[in-house]
């Protein structure tokens, strides 16, 4: 049934594979605003300077004849709407899942930002790590332009129980928004946005990517590869050092993904190793010498809560039907309720 499910899996996958130079024009932290009126349009866009971590911001604004009404379900709350939803929403969840077992790590190689799939072990850690959130409420799904990283995702949204359907942004231009628009109002509220961005790919490990890790720990020494895969600040040879890769994930996440949860939002990140240590660092107030001593388990969802501007982390559910494994809130209780009642 698993197997059966990992092909399934690939050819639906294989449909929403696009070329991704996520992050700059999608997400919900770019705003793109369509006002109609008799046949004139005005676009204003928030373009980025494409660069790797600081980007300069500009408005665009063109007029048209087009009396196309264009649906984007990805908008981006501005800070008057932020400070209201404070008022009006007192938490809401984070997950943060890290992918499932790739072709790469099952063959013990580097692999960084080498896009791999995942193996047939990884497709079932998926699938149980969505399970094991279930029961809890998902309005936006970021992961990063990776492969094994989006099939985590998808995969574990089909063991969530509200049964909505996760939907891939395609904001890279004009055209990709246009054919991508959903025109029924029903259908849009079954869906859920996936947001995809580089800024929460995995760590570049740029020579070492592809070599066996065994070999290249007997060719460098074991001291200088544990060097540069355990070290903060101290990269591979024309790679990235884990705080490099910190400076993209966390300042993707302040800017993007936070204002979401200060909107009310729940949301789940399906990452990498090290752009989720990079993220719970920020997200725990770690210091560098303990980011670099916390594993992150494949396929094991962690839950937060963000209330009142703080992150409470809540651990990571054990199986999908043990209520106490979850450390419920009083919201996430009620929104189980609601599940159950639903689904008699």
């Amino acid at each position: 049934m698993v197997t059966s499910a990992f092909h399934q899996a690939i050819g639906t996958l294989q449909s929403h594979v696009y070329s991704i130079d996520s992050g700059f024009q999608q997400g919900y932290g770019n705003t793109s605003l369509r006002l109609i009126s008799k046949g004139f349009r005005l676009d204003i866009g928030l373009l980025r300077r494409r660069s790797y971590c600081s980007k300069e911001r500009r408005f665009i604004s063109q007029a048209s004849t087009s009396q196309t009404s264009v649906f984007n379900p990805v908008s981006s709350p501005s800070s008057n709407n932020i400070a209201e939803s404070r008022k009006k929403s007192n938490e809401a969840a984070l997950i943060l899942i890290r992918h499932g077992e790739s072709l790469w790590n099952e063959k013990n190689l580097f692999t960084g930002c080498v896009d791999v799939p995942l193996t047939k072990k990884g497709v079932e850690e998926a699938i149980e790590a969505g399970k094991r959130i279930s029961n809890i409420p998902v309005d936006v799904i970021y992961t990063s332009a990776l492969i094994r990283a989006q099939m985590t995702a998808m995969l574990a949204m089909t063991q969530h129980r509200r049964k909505k359907v996760p939907i891939v942004m395609h904001n890279e231009n004009e055209q990709a928004k246009s054919w991508s628009q959903i025109f029924s109002e029903e259908t849009k509220k079954q869906c859920i946005p996936v947001i995809t961005a580089w800024q929460l790919n995995e760590r570049m490990y740029g020579e070492l990517q592809g070599l066996n890790k065994q070999e290249t720990a007997d060719k460098y020494g074991k001291e200088k590869v544990h060097e540069w895969r355990r070290s903060y600040d101290i990269p591979p040879p024309n790679g990235e050092s884990l705080e490099m890769c910190a400076q993209r994930a966390v300042a993707y996440f302040k800017e993007h993904i936070e204002p979401q949860l200060l909107y009310g939002k729940n949301v789940m990140i399906a990452a990498h190793g090290n752009s989720l240590r990079s993220i719970i660092m920020y997200l725990d107030k770690l210091t560098s010498r303990e980011v670099i001593s916390l594993e992150l388990s494949t396929g094991i969802p962690l839950l937060y809560i963000f209330k009142e501007g703080k992150f409470m982390r809540r651990g990571s559910p054990v199986g999908p039907t043990e209520a106490g494994v979850y450390a419920y809130t009083k919201t996430l209780a009620l929104y189980r309720q609601k599940l159950d009642e639903m689904f008699q």
